[in-house]
């Protein structure tokens, strides 16, 4: 069983999709076109944290739904979508 540590919190980082680049299966958005919870731009991703969530236009996705890194998030498919939806990844840290 893994240790959980008893202190948990989260880091939320906001864009569109319109600053995404790539199609199909290789389209990604850089952490660099995010903004944080102060309105910061931000440098990268979380490297290491508990799990993440993704919404999109305000709903909650499924783990296939995407992939991340401390540099971008992949999300295939995601270039079909309006460049003005907005999305939410939520890293949960210990």
């Amino acid at each position: 069983m893994p240790i959980v540590t008893p202190y948990q919190n989260s880091l939320r980082f906001a864009s569109t999709f319109g600053a995404g680049t790539g199609t199909g299966a290789t389209f990604a958005i850089a952490a660099t076109a995010f903004t944080d919870d102060e309105g910061t731009a931000a440098t990268a991703f979380p490297g290491s944290y508990n799990y993440y969530n993704l919404y999109i236009n305000g709903l909650l996705q499924t783990a296939d739904t995407s992939s991340v890194t401390t540099t971008a998030i992949t999300i295939p498919g995601g270039d079909v979508l309006n460049d003005g939806t907005p999305l939410v990844v939520q890293f949960v840290v210990s």
